[in-house]
């Protein structure tokens, strides 16, 4: 089969390697659609970084480049592996892409597994990825959905479920009021979170395009350009005042954590979605004299379930957000080189590994 493979940075080769199959425990799934993810662009533009350092296989995995990519994925299951009784071949599913260690506890109580030692994430760490036709994955992974949801739309299923674990971070109530700084994928998905959760959402965005997406699609209630207005004294307008209850940072930019910071309420809390490539350098006499909760959040726990039943339920539309459609073959000219290059064109670039979505 064919898979997208990362062999070095700046270096990911359209490869065909051997066809997975399901081994006990397993499901053998029929990629249909993958997205293109902020950390696949760090790994082709930096990396490596989750993907492991040449000589330096993966503890769980035992992988080393090449590793397949792609972790934002959905599919049909194709075969089960010995053992696995509660699927069926023909079943819509999406995948919760981790790689844990086997004596880590994953039940259904944890809140922990995603902060275990050596956590990393299929299509990253090894372990296949959804930049191939086909991947095997062990059934704790794997998470079925309605056929009712399109299996494109139910590829954002992970991404949003990055912001489902952010707001659930952030301890955020209906009738609060958030602020968003950036309206990438992942932060007009969070807002997506926040809306259904009966929150008012404001975003800071500089691209024009995403603020219309964020407006179109319903998931923000206001939005603003940094560059023309005073976003601070725009929020304490719409609360009288007072300052938004939460603020979500999306960007890894230190002038929009500056802003979260003096737009939050006394005693508000700031979330920090972002992946940050550098130190921060900000003004924490402020963050004492104000008693911010400055607080971190990294990919999600236990958060799969609820965030598909948002999604079926009709609560959330995924499709709004999907903003381009590539084969496997245009995966770096068309895919990464916009969401590099021309970022605010695009929210999420979608990909069929075989083809045949397109």
């Amino acid at each position: 089969m064919r898979a997208a493979r990362f062999h070095g940075q700046k270096d990911i080769r359209i490869d065909e390697i051997d066809t997975p199959t399901a081994g006990p425990g397993q499901v053998l799934v029929d990629v249909a659609w993958c997205g293109i993810c902020g950390t696949d662009l760090h790994e082709y533009l930096e990396g490596p970084i989750f993907v492991p350092q040449p000589g330096h296989p993966h503890p769980v995995t035992g992988e080393e480049p090449p590793v397949t990519m792609g972790h934002e994925f959905s599919g049909v299951v194709a075969e089960l592996g010995e053992g696995v009784t509660d699927l069926e071949a023909g079943d819509h599913v999406v995948i919760e892409p981790y790689i844990i260690r086997e004596d880590v506890d994953t039940g259904p109580e944890s809140k922990t597994y995603h902060l275990s030692q050596d956590m990393n994430f299929i299509g990253l760490g090894g372990h296949g990825g959804g930049l191939g036709e086909k991947v095997a994955v062990d059934r704790r992974w794997v998470h079925r959905i309605s056929k009712d949801v399109p299996l494109d739309q139910a590829a954002l299923i992970e991404p949003l479920t990055v912001g489902f674990h952010a707001v659930e971070r952030s301890g955020v109530k209906a009738g609060d009021v958030a602020l968003i700084g950036g309206a990438g994928p992942i932060g007009l998905l969070t807002a997506a979170v926040l809306k259904a959760q009966g929150v008012t959402v404001v975003m800071s965005e500089l691209s024009e395009l995403r603020r219309k997406k964020a407006v179109e699609s319903g998931v923000a209630d206001h939005t603003f350009d940094p560059r023309e207005t005073d976003v601070v004294e725009e929020v304490k307008k719409l609360t009288d005042g007072r300052g938004a209850d939460v603020a979500f940072e999306c960007t890894s930019v230190q002038v929009v954590l500056d802003t979260l910071m003096d737009a939050v309420k006394p005693r508000g809390v700031i979330v920090i979605v972002s992946i940050w490539g550098q130190r921060s350098d900000f003004d924490i006499h402020k963050l004492v004299m104000k008693e911010i909760d400055l607080r971190g959040t990294i990919a999600y726990v236990n958060n799969h379930p609820e965030t598909i039943e948002l999604v079926e339920s009709g609560k959330i539309d995924l499709a709004p957000f999907i903003t381009g459609k590539i084969g496997l073959e245009g995966l770096v000219d068309e895919g990464f080189d916009t969401l590099i290059h021309r970022n605010e064109t695009a929210v999420k670039i979608l990909v069929s590994p075989s083809g045949k979505g397109l």
